[in-house]
């Protein structure tokens, strides 16, 4: 089946299809966004500790480590349009169920599936590499971004607003209910407004398992050195995520609302990036160039981090360090498209979407680690060394690229198959 036979309908209407598909995003992402900063007052409210909390947390980014490939393989097997559709209903029933959990166990168990469920990132890469001509695809996939981003931004006030703590866990039965509401209506964009991009594979038994796509995925030149720098960037910026807060309060005073402050301008400045510069300067210098550009930027900024004075420069480092990432990830998942044909594209980002889930499960142990016991300062400079080496994986791939050009991955994975 050839490259053309897979989605002529899609590449016809594919911006249409794009923009359509952002705002269901959006809409989604909205819903996302609602349940995110209520967690731990919930969790509270069941009277859970710190680590219960916590787990709770962690619990979304174990499922979308085992969700990721698990959909990103199945799209392509089945197509886009039905994955999409499945893990929004998903979505939906996890958040209505959360809002009636019992205890704090139940809860785990409803996080950890419902991040399962969420883990449709790949199949929506897959859905926008499938109708966008390559030299298109960072800023198609940059756009991707920023919806989510979007959607994250207004989500938590939207959350704020509807949450009542005065009633106890009741009182945040209406966000979560709200955001199930949302999935559900994501579910029925993505049903009456996305046409499938993809044919349906009819031998399934010519598909390559999960092991064979990870030994492809090992000894491909350019995917390897891409997810190795999708697990470096995602340790070190969850792990400052996760501690700015505390070591904002430690060296400034500041309050939840100073902090709330920040991560809504880097919010922004990325959203905009990314909607509205990330596919120009793709275009203009090269996704590899850009990724590249990207990294050192990502570096820079978040070893001068510890030297802000508090106020208006700790916001703007933490912003440029937004825009570096801005204008570099969509031209990873670009880069990515480029190296794998379009039967396995949804497998492949899925199998580097596990490895963001993987490192966002880790990175904050680590930054805590390094917290509490070297310094207050120490995740940002630990978070600068473990960037560092993703320039040269930049650098890399992009060589790679261009020696290889597009390479079959069927082909790869029969040799390692044999």
């Amino acid at each position: 089946m050839t490259r053309e036979e897979n989605q002529p309908p899609a590449a016809r209407s594919s911006a249409a299809a794009l923009y359509t598909l952002l705002s269901v995003m959006f809409i989604n992402m909205l819903g996302f966004g609602i349940v995110v900063p209520l967690l731990p007052f919930y969790g509270a409210s069941f009277h859970a500790g710190p680590e219960a909390v916590a787990l709770i947390f962690s619990a979304y980014s174990m499922g979308g480590f085992f969700g990721e490939p698990f959909w990103g393989r199945l799209s392509d097997r089945i197509g886009r349009k039905p994955i999409l559709i499945s893990t929004l209903v998903a979505n939906c029933l996890c958040y209505g169920l959360l809002a009636f959990a019992p205890n704090v166990y139940i809860a785990f168990i409803i996080r950890f599936f419902g991040g399962m469920a969420a883990g449709n990132g790949s199949t929506v890469q897959g859905y926008i590499a499938d109708v966008t001509p390559p030299d298109e695809r960072a800023g198609r996939m940059s756009r991707l971004g920023a919806a989510y981003n979007i959607g994250f931004i207004l989500g938590p006030a939207a959350g704020g607003l509807l949450a009542k703590p005065s009633a106890g866990t009741i009182g945040y039965q209406i966000p979560l209910l709200a955001a199930s509401a949302l999935a559900a209506c994501a579910a029925i964009g993505i049903l009456v407004f996305v046409k499938e991009s993809r044919t349906r594979v009819r031998n399934l038994e010519n598909q390559p398992s999960r092991w064979a796509m990870i030994g492809y995925s090992a000894g491909h030149p350019v995917i390897r050195r891409l997810m190795l720098l999708t697990f470096f960037v995602g340790v070190a910026f969850t792990g400052i995520e996760s501690t700015f807060g505390l070591w904002a309060q430690h060296r400034f005073a500041w309050q939840p609302k100073d902090v709330g402050v920040c991560f809504m301008v880097t919010g922004i400045v990325s959203s905009v990036c990314q909607f509205f510069i990330t596919g120009y300067m793709s275009r203009r210098f090269g996704e590899a160039t850009m990724l590249a550009v990207g990294m050192v930027g990502t570096v820079l900024c978040t070893a001068a981090q510890p030297f802000t004075d508090g106020a208006a420069l700790t916001v703007a480092v933490m912003a440029m360090m937004a825009l570096s990432q801005s204008v570099a990830f969509p031209n990873s998942g670009a880069m990515m498209s480029r190296a794998v044909d379009p039967d396995h594209q949804g497998q492949v980002m899925g199998l580097n979407n596990a490895m963001g889930s993987f490192a966002r499960f880790i990175g904050p142990s680590i930054a805590g680690f390094t917290f509490s016991r070297m310094s207050v300062n120490a995740p940002f400079f630990t978070g600068a060394l473990i960037v560092a080496p993703a320039i040269l994986l930049a650098i890399g791939a992009g060589r790679a690229v261009r020696r290889m050009g597009a390479q079959s991955a069927a082909a790869v994975v029969d040799h390692f198959s044999h």
